[in-house]
């Protein structure tokens, strides 16, 4: 027993720490200052029904994450059933909030997908490209939200600007390199080789053939997955548009928190940009689930809206709806994929890996 007990602490030591590092970042927000008793009182008038919603949005984008999965799956494979997708896209939000910059979800969904009967270079296209999408989706949004709110922002948060900016800039820079590489690949190769060769002149980067390499192979994959999902504008319309939906519904989290607590002053929409900024800024914090990084742009977003008793209580609240809730839901979603059979798949995606 105290064997099989260590072997499976050693397995998961990673996510264990994970949890520790974030309930310990969670802890310091609480006993900062009187956040405990705060939480305390509120929770003994809180609206519920307002909590309820919130819970909902979040489930809600749960579901739409599987959604837009099953869209590029069943184009590829038609035998590809939705519960499948599902719960390869839980593996991903589990994996994402396990890890720095939520770059451990997308290759154990490659896994999962392959052990549940994908080729693994269709697997790795599919969620490339629903990637690609879900980053182009976020930035258009925030770029919207910003010259919506941009006056409100500018008035009521310090050092505004200068956030915004910095994560428009280095979200866009990533997916325009990406879009002029499926467009052109020899245009995109000679700006990456001397973009990496002034970066060598600066001593920004050590080995520069290795580097190119890297990034080549990495921007390859996006090529490959356009061609193999073609170029239907169906998909990529229903994608984007349940995307858009998926990102508002995780945006109105904050305002539900905000109406339990008894507020009714700002309007929705104001609470969605404010959402916006806190996505784009903490996904630059590299501690997995980007904590301390999304509690302090919590804070420093809506402060404006709570009292100065009740921004850490809804800060508590939030971060438990938006990222201590996904290690439950991911964790009992991965169990059920390890369970699931594999199909026997033959479509595009079997051509493209015997390719």
């Amino acid at each position: 027993m105290g064997s099989s007990l260590m072997k499976a602490v050693r397995k998961n030591l990673f996510g264990i720490l994970t949890l520790i590092v974030s309930a310990a970042v969670l802890l310091i927000f609480l006993f900062s200052s009187n956040g405990l008793d705060s939480l305390r009182q509120i929770f003994s008038t809180v609206l519920y029904r307002w909590l309820a919603c919130a819970a909902a949005a979040a489930a809600i984008a749960w579901v739409l994450e599987g959604l837009v999965l099953h869209i590029f799956c069943a184009a590829v494979y038609p035998e590809w059933r939705f519960r499948y997708s599902f719960c390869v896209g839980m593996v991903g939000v589990l994996y994402s909030a396990l890890t720095p910059f939520s770059t451990g979800g997308q290759p154990m969904q490659i896994y999962t997908m392959h052990r549940l009967g994908m080729d693994t270079g269709a697997a790795g296209s599919i969620i490339a490209v629903k990637t690609l999408v879900y980053q182009i989706i976020l930035v258009l949004y925030s770029l919207v939200m910003v010259v919506w709110m941009l006056p409100y922002f500018q008035q009521n948060v310090s050092s505004f600007s200068v956030l915004t900016v910095f994560g428009l800039i280095c979200n866009s820079t990533f997916i325009l390199l990406v879009l002029l590489f499926c467009a052109s690949e020899r245009l995109t190769d000679k700006i990456l080789r001397g973009a990496i060769q002034i970066f060598h002149k600066l001593r920004l980067c050590r080995h520069p053939e290795e580097r190119y390499e890297k990034i080549h192979s990495e921007l390859s994959i996006f090529h490959g997955s356009s061609a193999l999902l073609g170029r239907s504008v169906r998909i990529y319309v229903w994608a984007c548009l349940l995307t858009v939906i998926q990102i508002a519904c995780t945006c109105t989290i904050p305002y539900f928190i905000y109406r339990s607590f008894g507020y009714s002053e700002q309007p929705l929409g104001v609470m969605m940009a404010a959402q916006a900024y806190v996505s784009m800024v903490s996904a630059f914090v590299p501690l997995p689930g980007a904590s301390g990084g999304a509690e302090g742009s919590f804070v420093l977003f809506f402060g404006p809206f709570f009292q100065q008793d009740t921004i850490l209580p809804a800060t508590v609240v939030w971060r438990v709806l938006t990222y201590y809730l996904n290690f439950p839901a991911g964790a009992a979603c991965s169990y059920i994929a390890g369970r699931l059979p594999p199909l026997k798949l033959s479509g595009r995606g079997k051509k493209a890996g015997a390719a």
